[in-house]
């Protein structure tokens, strides 16, 4: 039974401590779509995006409304292109991203995520034409967003690859240099990626999925914070105890949501992503929550230990509150959207290396990085590859969006607006060069852990 409590500490999480709905995302299957001609292509996902998605956007607003919840995004996800496009006779993808652009605007959504292969095991044609129409695809698009997937824990990691993708993302950043490479916040490399995944930039409908689904990605970590505050001095038990109960309540908002976004649009509900998301706004950081802690700036010693309580005990009240959890769920780390890491970076308590050992115990992985625009692509590479490697001998997802943005160089700071925020220039500190392993390319096999049949 709900009680007047509830209704006033519901009420509370929403105005004063920034608890939102950050995205209700439809999945929508392309695999009825194929076609030999690229232009017939181009009309049949634009006709069954524009037809599935066409009520999500007032579903939403209307949704918002009727129950005083905050739902900052629509989205739409689609099947991995390089999947649905593999019969096209074509050497361009990118029509059928400008196709996806003219079909999100068409439908009101903020993004369309799908523009992506799988290749942890290998390349077949259309991968390799869609891997080469990333650069142009992102710069010639407004709502398109894309992803690699380039490793997994059963296969090991598609080395090269990881050396293409370290190119892709200097030519892309070169393509959109007028708009600070801003093509690069919407690419993600992956590994382990879901296919349920509800959260640009790295959505995609997994081909296991039904032909349309809805999933919501909830967030709140103004929410956690403010639930930590009255726990000065408390021990690590009584602060796991309150995060889960708190992403307990954050999470029956999200069920609410979207058991009511799938019956209204009469499309199966896929999954609640628990994940605590922030914004570049004051109040909504995941590292004001690890300060909370006692950690006096995110990146001093024990920020990797209360990100892995934080992270668990989000996973533990989360999945109490929800019959379907997927995606990523958990806490993200994206520097340029969290005021918290922004302030870090800036201060300098917070580094790319820290960055990296935190992405062994959060949701995702090194998000939103902005570098120096004469990082090198092997040097990319590298990151990727041991982005790539955490996840794989973890078997976690891990994923990589770094935007080395032209002519900015460490003490410069980028603006992306929005939701994606600003970032001072994040150093790369080692001077020496990772090219000759990356150039020696192959697959790196898969751990023993793999094999667990």
């Amino acid at each position: 039974m709900i009680t007047i409590d509830d209704i006033l500490e519901t009420n509370a999480m929403i105005t004063e401590n920034k608890l939102d709905v950050r995205t209700i995302t439809m999945g929508i299957s392309l695999r009825d779509c194929a076609h030999p001609n690229i232009n017939q292509f181009c009309q049949n996902i634009y006709d069954k995006i524009t037809r599935s998605a066409e009520f999500l956007v007032k579903t939403g607003e209307d949704i918002e409304a009727e129950y005083g919840i905050p739902i900052i995004h629509k989205r739409v996800s689609v099947t991995p292109i390089a999947i649905a496009a593999d019969a096209c006779k074509t050497d361009s993808y990118v029509p059928v991203a400008e196709a996806m652009d003219r079909a999100a605007k068409e439908v009101g959504v903020n993004f369309i995520g799908g523009f992506s292969a799988l290749v942890e095991k290998g390349f077949t044609n259309g991968d390799r034409i869609l891997i080469n129409s990333i650069p142009q695809a992102l710069a010639s698009t407004d709502l398109v967003c894309s992803s690699v997937n380039l490793g997994t824990t059963k296969t090991g990691i598609n080395m090269d690859c990881v050396r293409e993708m370290g190119e892709v993302i200097k030519r892309t950043a070169e393509l959109t240099r007028d708009q600070e490479a801003l093509g690069c916040a919407k690419l993600v490399v992956f590994c382990n990626a879901p296919g349920d995944n509800p959260f640009m930039a790295g959505a995609f409908h997994g081909v296991s999925e039904a032909d349309k689904v809805v999933s919501v990605g909830v967030s709140g970590p103004g929410v956690v914070k403010h639930a930590l505050e009255d726990l000065k001095g408390a021990d690590f038990t009584q602060v796991a105890e309150t995060i889960k109960k708190t992403a307990f309540k954050i999470t029956r908002v999200g069920q609410l949501v979207a058991r009511e976004a799938s019956k209204r649009l009469g499309v199966p509900f896929g999954i609640i992503d628990l994940s605590l998301a922030p914004t570049p706004a004051v109040g909504d950081s995941v590292a004001r929550i690890i300060e909370e802690m006692g950690i006096e700036s995110c990146g001093a010693p024990g920020t990797t230990a209360a990100l892995a309580l934080l992270n668990d005990a989000v996973k533990k009240g989360g999945l109490m509150a929800s019959s379907h959890v997927g995606g990523l769920s958990g806490a993200f780390i994206p520097v340029s959207e969290d005021e918290g890491m922004i302030h870090a970076v800036a201060t300098g308590s917070l580094s790319i290396e820290k960055l990296e050992a935190m992405t062994c115990v959060c949701s995702v992985g090194l998000d939103m990085i902005a570098i120096e625009g004469d990082t090198s692509a092997a040097t990319i590479s590298g990151i990727i590859a041991d982005e790539a490697a955490i996840g794989m001998i973890n078997n976690k997802t891990t994923a990589v969006r770094v935007i080395p943005v032209p002519g900015k160089k460490v003490g410069d700071t980028v603006e992306f607006g929005g939701l994606l925020g600003y970032c001072p220039i994040v150093p790369v500190r080692n001077q020496y060069s990772s090219e000759a392993f990356i150039a020696r390319g192959g697959r790196i096999p898969a751990p023993i852990r793999s094999l667990t049949n």
